[in-house]
């Protein structure tokens, strides 16, 4: 009361001198807030009316979705209401399905389900709750969904390829079977060349690699087939380390845009160079070689880094190769580089610790310290901070269960981590779409990877981590700096990620 008493007299004051300006402006802003909810209001029921009026028009639903908003509780319980009162009307838990769908949120799935039950024999509602276990990590429902979108509709190349594509975890002989029979069932669809791609891509073995890659060249030409010309970008990577004339072949046949231009230019100072050096003009072989600018994909920076190497120590200069090498290392190893660099060391008279010393240096002279964070768990209320795993290798990544190539590169850092049970090595996923936080705990439960889930954001990850898209990994030392960034895994990387954390544990031993 009594500070009420104390500043009663201004506001007598403030009264006397004139308060109806402001007190009309803010009035005025309000009622403009008020006018343009009304506004939003009206729309909304005449969407709403309009799909009353016409159940069936997925057409109506989503404008009133829309307009209404996808995170509007009224929305919500509308379509409750109207799938009571429409029971057999499958467009309508199909429309909200669809907008949870295409926004990757786990509400999708009870929407989706219930569709199912009402049309049996509607393929799209079938391959989008394939689509949403595999965010759930359902892998056999993943493929009981897609078959059944599969026989529901058994003219949709589309369905048929997926269906095929999930068989690649459950039973990979089939899962090469039915890849083959999409491209022979639907001959010059672009699903037929999508899995020759993949078989290709996924091939451990070179030999099937260019098997399957010729073919999709064969079958799918790649100016009219974007998945062919994806292939031949992976076919050049190969032809350029086994054969440079099939290399400039393709690269002429091609490349008539520019991404091609430097492949080809590559491939031209390649066969040249190689002349130069049959000649035994190494240094004029090294000079020219050294014009050749690395493209971004395909990955052919070891055989860059060991030819470049070559040529160094056939002009004389082994230290010169050597420090090639140790550089492409520190980088990425992998083991056919390594063996390499400990030829040269040992022509150095450095023996093989040493040589991963070397490399070590590098590495450490370009560590930088991870952003010291803190988030919450899943599993608890509880948090986990960077400086809560010191003393240990920690393998980043950023994720969200939405990311498809983030979900096909976890088995590959699972098989890994295995690897290190028992090290101190520590896996953690940072999830970046908090919106999918759903999905979470029940994806590990059925996956079983063994990575601690964390809460994060995009925005987070930028500002930390610099991250510019999932997945980004990141693996960290045992005093908390960044020692390898920038890399994804796949089976022919696997081993390359195990040499990282092994040199990491070796430095803190």
């Amino acid at each position: 009361m009594k500070s009420i008493l104390k500043y009663l007299p201004c506001v007598i004051l403030l009264v006397i001198l004139g308060t109806s300006k402001p007190a009309r402006a803010q009035k005025a802003g309000l009622t403009g807030a008020d006018s343009a909810a009304r506004v939003k209001a009206v729309e909304v029921k005449k969407l709403q009316d309009a799909v009353e009026a016409a159940p069936d028009n997925l057409e109506a639903h989503n404008a009133y979705i829309r307009k209404a908003g996808i995170n509007n509780p009224a929305l919500i319980i509308q379509y409750d209401k109207w799938m009571k009162q429409y029971p057999q009307k499958a467009n309508i838990p199909f429309a909200i399905g669809e907008a949870f769908y295409s926004r990757e949120l786990p509400q999708a799935k009870k929407y989706l389900l219930k569709v199912t039950e009402i049309a049996p024999t509607m393929a799209r509602a079938w391959s989008m709750l394939s689509i949403d276990a595999d965010r759930w990590g359902q892998d056999s429902l993943t493929s009981a969904y897609m078959k059944k979108a599969s026989l529901a509709d058994t003219t949709d190349a589309g369905y048929a390829y997926y269906y095929a594509a999930t068989l690649e975890k459950i039973d990979p002989d089939l899962y090469k079977q039915k890849v083959l029979d999409v491209v022979k069932r639907f001959p010059g669809n672009e699903r037929g060349a999508q899995g020759l791609y993949w078989l290709a891509e996924r091939a451990i073995d070179t030999a099937d690699k260019i098997r399957y890659f010729e073919q999709l060249h064969s079958l799918y030409p790649p100016k009219k087939s974007e998945w062919s010309k994806s292939g031949m970008e992976s076919l050049w990577g190969i032809y350029i380390t086994t054969n440079p004339e099939k290399a400039l072949a393709l690269a002429n046949e091609v490349g008539d845009n520019q991404y091609w231009k430097p492949l080809r230019l590559i491939t031209e100072n390649i066969i040249a160079e190689r002349a130069l050096a049959a000649n035994q003009d190494y240094k004029g072989a090294a000079a020219l070689f050294a014009q050749v600018k690395l493209p971004g994909y395909p990955d052919i920076s070891d055989f860059y880094s060991q030819e470049q190497a070559a040529l160094q120590q056939k002009a004389g200069d082994i230290k010169v190769a050597y420090d090639i090498l140790v550089k492409k290392l520190a980088k990425m190893p992998t083991e056919s580089t390594m063996a390499v660099a400990k030829q040269y060391g040992k022509k150095l008279g450095k023996t093989s610790d040493e040589v991963k010393q070397d490399i070590q240096n590098i590495r450490n002279s370009a560590a930088v310290a991870a952003y010291p964070f803190e988030l919450g768990l899943y599993s608890s209320e509880g948090k986990l901070g960077l400086k809560d795993l010191k003393g240990k290798v920690v393998l980043l990544t950023f994720w969200f269960p939405g990311c498809g190539p983030c979900r096909g590169e976890f088995p590959h850092f699972q098989k890994v981590i295995d690897k290190f049970k028992g090290k101190n090595v520590e896996y953690i996923g940072i999830n970046v779409v908090p919106d999918q936080d759903a999905y979470v705990l029940p994806f590990m439960a059925n996956t079983r990877f063994s990575f601690i889930p964390l809460r994060g954001n995009q925005d987070f990850a930028s500002k930390a981590y610099g991250v510019t898209g999932e997945p980004e990994n990141f693996l960290i030392d045992q005093n908390g700096k960044i020692m390898f960034r920038n890399f994804m895994i796949d089976e022919k990387k696997e081993h390359s990620l195990e040499m990282m954390i092994s040199s990491l544990l070796e430095k803190g031993s």
